[in-house]
């Protein structure tokens, strides 16, 4: 397993967050969350502040960052709250998650049901990274190539 804070990208991190049921680490163009053990992760009781907070720290609704789900821990999420995510007019440039079992490898597929965005699933946090970036620097490509 791959902490973000053993990794030689916790470096590159602008700042981090504690939350109650977990860690974020921000980055210029993602998100690396580290959700703690046990925890039922929900809209109402984690995303949603959360989100907010983000929103406002990156001045923008997310649509120009990659969210990594770092799952260090084991938890359960609540898959079909991606659509309270989405109908409250939030982003993501990509979403990942980063899974250490094959329980967790099974349990990402039934989440991305719910994603509207370019999904990806890794088994390692630097190939879920090396994405994010790609990701995030093809898209502005694209916004300089179009106003150009």
């Amino acid at each position: 397993m791959g902490y973000i804070k053993e990794s030689a990208f916790y470096q590159g991190a602008i700042q981090e967050i504690q939350f109650s049921c977990g860690t974020y680490y921000l980055f210029d163009t993602f998100v690396v969350a580290e959700i703690e053990e046990g925890t039922l992760y929900t809209w109402d009781d984690h995303a949603k502040p959360i989100v907010e907070e983000l929103t406002h720290l990156y001045d923008h609704n997310g649509e120009n960052i990659v969210y990594i789900s770092n799952r260090v821990h084991s938890y359960s999420v609540k898959p079909s709250d991606w659509i309270k995510f989405f109908r409250n007019n939030y982003k993501l440039r990509g979403y990942a998650i980063v899974s250490y079992t094959q329980k967790g490898l099974i349990a990402s597929l039934v989440e991305k049901l719910f994603v509207r965005n370019s999904f990806r699933n890794f088994d390692n946090l630097e190939d879920a990274i090396v994405w994010a970036k790609s990701l995030t620097h093809k898209g502005e490509n694209t916004s300089k190539h179009k106003s150009a």
